[in-house]
């Protein structure tokens, strides 16, 4: 199991330029199920499929630890025009 720090932990370790993580234990609390919001300058220029296999990547040994993971991928200046 992994918590919600923990991955916040391992994304800011494991993905380069991270300026905002916003992790969400959407299992009750068990932590078996997680979205997660990354916005990194490493995004700049990948495509989406780039990114989420990027982060795939990056974070293969705290996804097998989960039952599901869902990821939104940003660049600073996407996630500011939001």
């Amino acid at each position: 199991m992994v918590t919600s720090k923990e991955l916040e932990d391992a994304i800011r370790a494991k993905i380069q330029g991270v300026s905002a993580a916003v992790v969400s234990d959407v299992s009750g609390g068990c932590g078996q199920a997680y979205d997660v919001v990354i916005v990194s300058e490493a995004f700049e220029g990948l495509t989406t499929l780039k990114r989420h296999r990027l982060v795939n990547e990056s974070l293969k040994d705290e996804i097998a630890q989960m039952h599901a993971f869902s990821q939104k991928t940003y660049t600073p200046k996407q996630y500011e025009s939001q």
